[in-house]
């Protein structure tokens, strides 16, 4: 790709993601920018001024060497956080900056960064990271990623703390929950074969560290199910007992659902009789033919209870595209790319499914596996950001893939590889079984 078309693609896609999230904060009430509705993450504020400062760090700083015109804001906007260890962060609203800064900052930054990719030489190898636009990329993708996972954030603020006019995507939100879909239980066979999972090289366009290198391996024959596990499936195994019999759950998952007193999945709402779902913006009685949304520990735990398991990576993929010549008819459509704020019934989009007839395998819901996050063989880290994956290679995060309906498009890529630990339950992921 020339020079200039590739100038004009990033510009576009930055431009694109940035209005995303814009739009993500103007939906708060100026109250909830110094909330913490996810214990585990920092408030609110802190994602205001994150974008940029990854901006500057990535592209000024370390592709370009400009000096710091807020050393302080760089620092303290640079890094997210993951506790795997039961530590929560303790810090106070009164620590963080005024809004009106962080957004002085930002304009600045974004001035900066326009100015430098207008400059840029992809070509130029004396620009590091420049080539092929990949750190614009990089920049690109990781604001795409926020805009999911800000999305997760804002999910559990109170209602009156968001309105649902400001952001895209709400139209959809009621149509969705009256569309009814053929979900039958059922399950398809996938014969044995080559799955191919990984990218070749930057050739094939961008892809962060963990997706590289190409592989093939044979996976054996196995059933999948044909639809996600949905609310009145999931339904079924909470009503028999299913968090209450030892025996389903992981050391680790037992300890964490008796410690935290968790009795069904964190989407739901039970009063009295009866089950009530939490929207993004209101309260809605429980969709019973949605996917349901849990953690990797409550999903582990209803595969047993079923006598079955989760898929393994390969898994999916040999399902999911069938062999490395297959392209995913999910791609051309489906629920993702901020089309809508919630999950469609399953199996909803007929013509979304896989070469083997399974259903939402691309979009309505990451996908829980059971495969550790880990690297793939000749896994080189990014030198500009070696902490992105490697950092993460702890036996303590899975892997899921797929889409939820807040992914951006240009995620939707089959190497594409996302990670959770097994019990975060604030997130859009759903499973099937195999067996």
């Amino acid at each position: 790709m020339d020079n200039e078309r590739l100038r004009e693609l990033l510009r576009q896609e930055l431009a694109n993601a940035r209005a995303e999230t814009d739009h993500l904060f103007q939906m708060l009430a100026p109250t909830a920018l110094y909330d913490r509705p996810i214990p585990e993450r920092h408030r609110v504020i802190f994602y205001l001024g994150h974008l940029e400062a990854f901006d500057w760090n990535m592209i000024a700083a370390t592709s370009f060497g400009l000096p710091a015109f807020s050393a302080s804001f760089n620092r303290l906007f640079e890094f997210g956080i993951d506790p795997v260890d039961g530590g929560l962060p303790q810090d106070q609203p009164s620590d963080w900056p005024l809004v009106q800064d962080i957004l002085s900052y930002r304009d600045r930054v974004r001035a900066t960064v326009d100015d430098l990719l207008s400059r840029a030489d992809f070509g130029n190898t004396t620009q590091p990271y420049v080539a092929h636009g990949q750190i614009f990329h990089v920049a690109i993708e990781h604001r795409w990623m926020h805009a999911e996972t800000l999305a997760y954030m804002f999910h559990w603020l109170d209602y009156d703390q968001k309105r649902a006019s400001h952001s895209p995507g709400s139209a959809r939100h009621i149509d969705s929950m009256t569309r009814s879909a053929s979900s039958e239980s059922s399950a398809k066979r996938i014969p044995g074969g080559e799955a191919m999972l990984g990218r070749a090289s930057v050739s094939e366009g961008f892809g962060w560290d963990n997706e590289f290198q190409a592989h093939s391996t044979f996976v054996r024959e196995f059933l999948m199910d044909t639809f996600n596990v949905t609310n009145q499936d999931y339904l079924e195994f909470i009503l028999a007992g299913g968090y209450q019999e030892r025996s389903l759950w992981s050391v680790e998952g037992w300890n964490w659902i008796q410690s935290e007193g968790i009795q069904h999945p964190k989407f739901w709402i039970l009063r009295g009789d009866d089950w009530f779902y939490r929207t993004m913006f209101e309260e809605v009685p429980l969709p019973k033919n949605w996917p349901v949304y849990v953690s990797q520990a409550e999903a582990q735990a209803y595969a047993r209870w079923s006598g079955k398991s989760l898929p393994t990576e390969e898994q999916f993929h040999r399902a999911a595209f069938g062999s490395p010549s297959d392209r995913p008819r999910a791609v051309l459509r489906g629920n993702f790319d901020f089309q809508n704020w919630n999950p469609d019934p399953v199996g909803a989009i007929p013509d979304t499914a896989s070469p083997f007839g399974i259903h939402d395998l691309i979009g309505n819901g990451w996908e829980w596996t059971c495969t550790p996050f880990a690297p793939f063989e000749g896994f080189r880290p990014f030198a500009f950001y070696p902490g992105y994956s490697a950092n993460f290679f702890d036996g303590k995060h899975f892997v899921l893939k797929g889409a939820s309906p807040r992914t951006a498009a240009s995620l939707i890529r089959k190497s594409f590889r996302n990670w959770f630990q097994p019990h975060y339950p604030n997130i859009y992921a759903t499973f099937r079984c195999v067996e």
